[in-house]
């Protein structure tokens, strides 16, 4: 069987749209539809169902899945093994992260690592906490960055504690408040960020025995900022959010020591493919200079 095939598979189960994948691979849409009938045909198997609707995995389908993502995982751990052998320094690492590490960690460390290995191409998958630890387990990715504790199965490199800050509209009455206590904010609209960053916030409360007026459930940072900036509640996000905020708001701690902690994660540091482990390296060694 043709590895082709398999990423072909794979591809389409991602993508969801035979079109989309073929501009992708440079393919016609009928030999996308020839490699995924030839895998069909030699496994003797139904792996997708097609209709007007889009395309859908079968029962056999999702079993299967998994194995081809580890085959083309171990077919290109193989090509950089080999590489190494050779001297050379090759291959693709896929990175889950986040949106505050996007933006305030990656597009330096991705220059500086580019800038030593040229041959080494990073992808990138942007999601909240609990997608990125599936994606590791999946094996949609070779490791992610996380916010510790994760699930059970995952190993997990500290990097960063980072504070969890109150923000306040920039005229609020409680602006003169050096330290903010979450007695003050408990009967106050509260926008709860959502998709990861509310378990940081539940815990925060949890722990004083409190419970939020949650006014708004947001997914996006910027939009709880505006939000705030506007007069509609207060919130609680990491200080990595906040480090170049644009917006007029006033930030402060909280009384005590609230942080989450990021690190990365990995199903088996010691399994990853070389690039993977030379880009973990990389970032392990450069972050403290973040």
């Amino acid at each position: 069987m043709s590895l082709l095939k398999y990423q072909i598979f794979v591809k389409v189960v991602e993508v969801g749209s035979l079109t989309k994948v073929g501009e992708m691979l440079k393919l016609t849409q009928s030999a996308i539809s020839h490699a995924i009938s030839g895998l069909e045909h030699e496994l003797g198997l139904t792996l997708l169902i097609r209709s007007r609707s889009g395309i859908k995995l079968t029962d056999n389908g999702e079993r299967l899945l998994h194995h081809f993502k580890e085959i083309i995982q171990l077919n290109e751990k193989l090509h950089q093994e080999v590489a190494l052998i050779k001297g050379l320094e090759i291959g693709t690492v896929r990175i889950g992260t986040f949106s505050s590490v996007s933006i305030q960690w990656l597009p330096r460390l991705l220059k500086e690592y580019h800038d030593q290995f040229p041959l080494i191409e990073a992808k990138l998958l942007d999601g909240n906490y609990h997608e990125i630890e599936n994606w590791i387990v999946s094996g949609e990715v070779d490791f992610g960055f996380v916010n510790a504790p994760t699930q059970e199965g995952l190993e997990v490199i500290p990097l960063k504690n980072d504070r969890m800050l109150c923000i306040l509209p920039s005229n609020h009455v409680l602006r003169e408040q050096s330290i903010i206590r979450l007695e003050q904010i408990v009967d106050l609209p509260f926008i709860m960020p959502v998709a990861g960053c509310d378990i940081d916030v539940l815990r925060i409360f949890s722990q004083h025995k409190l419970s939020p007026k949650i006014q708004y459930e947001v997914e996006d940072d910027h939009a709880i900022m505006s939000m705030v900036q506007h007069g509609l509640g207060v919130s609680i996000l990491p200080e990595m959010i906040l480090s170049q905020t644009q917006y007029d708001l006033c930030i402060r701690p909280l009384d005590g020591e609230h942080s989450r902690s990021i690190g990365i994660a990995a199903v088996s540091f010691k399994n990853v493919s070389p690039a993977a482990k030379k880009f973990i390296d990389f970032i392990a060694a450069r972050v403290d200079k973040l």
